[in-house]
């Protein structure tokens, strides 16, 4: 096993792998930008080092300063987690030239199956259902209206390079095609720094669901049953859960085959993800692979009670895998919900800023993966996640119940956070029937726009003072229930406000028994 291995990230996930680490024996050892100096992940890290000011391209975008913190920390490994460098060769190759053990799959693999057209390509070889749409990128507006009235509108632009929604539009007629590409070329070039785009025709409520595979170095291959992503705002993951509700023994089997025979027709090693767009027969059809773990990987973990960043590792280090395809049992149900700084009363506008407060949720079924802590200011320079909250049931309806009692006492002051969207999310009938598909959620914001109906939010004052008038009002009534029931027969109210008067002066005098003598 390493001794020592780098994290070539930060928040949630940076603590994530620490974890990990630190139950593997291993010392894991942090990066950090300017604006990261106070952050979780630092503090919680055995050895930590600067790479550069907040920008990302300054930082964590750097080859040349990791791959040197990691020499200069004697690392034996580096773990790029998501985002950032993860899905990026070069950063792969860089730690073959340093001697330094990359955790994932290979430069090659990444090659192969990173780019999207390049997977499509393989996914067509080896069989397995694809989008109509092109298998390279789009040279010229001419090609592109060619191949979008071929297809028939409506049709999806895709960045080669994309990712998390970025550099994707959605065409519904010939019209609309150059200024989508133009638009959707420059968010790719300033996302990815590659503007290349291709065509999918788009489906119409299709559902997102992925298979999580992994391998090892033995020519072992597994895939770990299905996530089911639908729910999105602007192709965005919102919430993620295992196992989906739509699936059958069949078409797992399916599905989880033709993710296997993709990885292995590209050479792919460790964690990955195989994703697929289902239809209303149940048709599905690949979409992309993503070379890299997962933000919704604590789902899987949940309900077939493995620990991929552990396994990661252990590939890593030339282990076989210690279970077969066979020996894989999907438990219960689990769902996840990202939680974000940001304000879904203002159209989800970041809200980075100084927490004053929080408490977090825990229970049976229940688990958070986050980097923050009171006092922690969240910066603006990042992705402004600030962690996952994980409920597991029996089934889902239980994972459902865990999860809006989880959410009802999650609390963070001093910023917005997306919990009441969670909440109303939760809440709603078609969730509850699992009667989503990867627009469910933008529809229905535009039917339930945030700020209405009550949407608030567990870090709004309005809210924190009628939380403090309800504990006043408790307080009181117990007071009042001491004073005996003649004085409570007489005059409920007045023993009311004489309780609230005693709760009053007891706190004071409870105030000056803590200050510290002069």
């Amino acid at each position: 096993m390493f001794k020592k291995v780098l994290i070539a990230n930060r928040g949630e996930i940076a603590v994530r792998i620490i974890r990990a680490c630190r139950e593997l024996g291993i010392v894991p050892v942090a990066v950090y930008s300017d604006a990261d100096r106070a952050s979780l992940h630092v503090r919680l890290a055995e050895e930590a080092y600067p790479i550069g000011p907040a920008p990302s391209a300054e930082s964590y975008l750097v080859i040349e300063k990791i791959i040197g913190a990691a020499r200069f920390a004697q690392c034996d490994a580096i773990h790029p987690g998501y985002g950032f460098l993860a899905e990026n060769p070069a950063l792969a190759r860089a730690c073959g030239d340093a001697g330094i053990t990359f955790i994932g799959p290979s430069a090659e693999a990444m090659d192969q199956l990173g780019p999207k057209t390049a997977a499509r390509r393989i996914a067509r070889e080896t069989g397995t259902p694809t989008v109509a749409g092109t298998l390279d990128p789009i040279a010229s507006i001419g090609e592109l209206t060619e191949v979008a009235r071929k297809v028939g509108f409506p049709v999806v632009l895709k960045a080669v390079a994309g990712g998390g929604g970025k550099g994707m539009r959605v065409v519904e007629g010939e019209g609309e095609l150059a200024s989508a590409w133009r638009d959707a070329a420059s968010e790719a070039r300033n996302a990815f720094g590659d503007d290349r785009m291709y065509l999918e025709k788009y489906l119409a409520r299709p559902r997102h669901i992925e298979i999580q595979v992994i391998a090892d170095h033995h020519g072992h291959i597994v895939y770990l049953g299905e996530r089911e992503c639908s729910v999105q705002r602007r192709h965005q993951k919102v919430i993620e859960e295992a196992p989906s509700a739509i699936m059958t023994a069949d078409l797992r089997r399916a599905m989880g085959e033709a993710a296997v025979k993709l990885a292995r027709a590209g050479g792919y090693t460790n964690a990955g993800t195989v994703e697929f767009l289902v239809d209303a027969e149940r048709n599905f059809y690949f979409l992309e692979m993503n070379t890299r773990l997962q933000v919704e990987h604590p789902v899987t973990e949940m309900v077939t009670s493995l620990d991929l960043v552990k396994l990661q590792m252990r590939i890593a280090t030339g282990e076989k895998l210690p279970f077969t395809q066979n020996e894989i049992e999907l438990r219960g149900h689990a769902i996840e919900c990202r939680i974000y700084a940001e304000d879904p009363g203002n159209n989800f506008f970041p809200s980075p800023g100084k927490i004053l407060d929080r408490s977090a949720p825990g229970g049976p079924g229940i688990r958070l993966d986050e980097g923050i802590y009171s006092g922690w200011t969240v910066p603006n320079e990042y992705d402004p996640m600030l962690g996952k909250l994980i409920a597991w049931g029996q089934d889902r309806a239980e994972a459902i119940a865990r999860l809006r009692r989880a959410l009802d006492e999650y609390y963070a002051s001093g910023i917005k956070t997306n919990v009441s969207l969670f909440r109303r999310i939760l809440a709603s009938g078609d969730f509850q029937k699992a009667e989503i598909y990867t627009r469910w959620l933008d529809d229905f914001l535009r039917t339930e726009p945030a700020g209405q109906d009550g949407w608030g939010d567990e870090s709004d004052p309005t809210t924190n003072q009628r939380t403090e008038e309800a504990v006043l009002v408790a307080t009181a009534m117990w007071y009042g229930s001491q004073q005996g029931s003649a004085g409570a027969n007489s005059s409920g109210a007045k023993n009311s406000r004489a309780a609230e008067s005693q709760w009053k002066a007891d706190s004071r005098r409870e105030q000056v028994d803590r200050e510290p003598q002069r």
